[in-house]
């Protein structure tokens, strides 16, 4: 039976968007304490948070944004945002159920676009860079946060391989050269670029997912038999947690 990449993501999402809205690995970080300071100081009057999962990125917008416009894939996370935001008494958040790569907004809607741990689900990732860039007024920020590969192809291989058994609808996690290549592309202009270590315990980031366990044995089998200079990168532990490097890339659009 065929599955569009689409309907691979909203059946992989969906069924889990309260666990995204709960996980403490997407409502924290360093990364967010970053992107707030950053989001503070602008003050944006309309913001996009662009593939919002959980929704964490547009509550921290909401906070200092006249109004948020949340967007997913998948009917059940948009769903989850809007009930989680009456919750948080956010009331600027409105929330839309739509592709990155074709998005419901006319050129130049945003004073502030940003995205987190959703680039490397994109299909078309030059097109979901493409319509962050339309949909943002020139000279605002566009600001990008994923995990990255290293690069090395040893490292760059496990990376991939136990990303796509934990989740199928993983597409890649790109270098960060790939990615200030491809900014250039689309016409965003790189004006900082932070990164981090991103430690996960195992049996959560599984959990959340819900992992088929032939995958997870696959995962834990890999993790095994890779060799010490992949272990000592991504610190893999005896329980299988381990570190991902991960960034935040802030952009201007021309």
């Amino acid at each position: 039976m065929s599955k569009a990449h689409d309907a691979l993501v909203r059946g992989q999402f969906g069924p889990r968007a309260n666990a995204y809205v709960q996980s403490a690995v997407h409502a924290q970080g360093a990364d967010l304490v970053a992107l707030e300071a950053v989001i503070e100081r602008i003050k944006p009057g309309r913001a996009l948070d662009l593939g919002c999962g959980g929704g964490h990125v547009a509550y921290a917008l909401a906070r200092h944004a006249r109004q948020v416009a949340a967007v997913d894939l998948s009917a059940e996370m948009v769903t989850a945002v809007t009930n989680t935001a009456k919750t948080k008494g956010l009331a600027n958040i409105e929330t839309h159920r739509a592709s990155v790569d074709r998005l419901p907004f006319a050129d130049a809607s945003f004073d502030c676009v940003v995205t987190r741990y959703s680039a490397h689900h994109w299909r078309d990732f030059m097109g979901g860079l493409s319509e962050a860039r339309r949909v943002a007024k020139a000279g605002t920020p566009v600001i990008f946060m994923d995990v990255f590969t290293p690069g090395a192809a040893l490292l760059d291989t496990h990376l991939q391989s136990l990303e796509l058994l934990r989740d199928t609808s993983h597409v890649r996690n790109y270098t960060l050269s790939e990615w200030t290549e491809s900014l250039a592309r689309t016409g965003l202009t790189v004006k900082a670029v932070q990164t981090w270590r991103l430690d996960l315990e195992f049996e959560s980031w599984i959990a959340r997912m819900q992992t088929p366990p032939v995958f997870v044995a696959a995962i834990k089998a890999l993790q095994v038999a890779a060799p010490d200079e992949v272990r000592k990168h991504f610190a893999v532990k005896e329980d299988g947690s381990f570190t991902l490097d991960t960034m935040m890339i802030e952009t201007e659009a021309g």
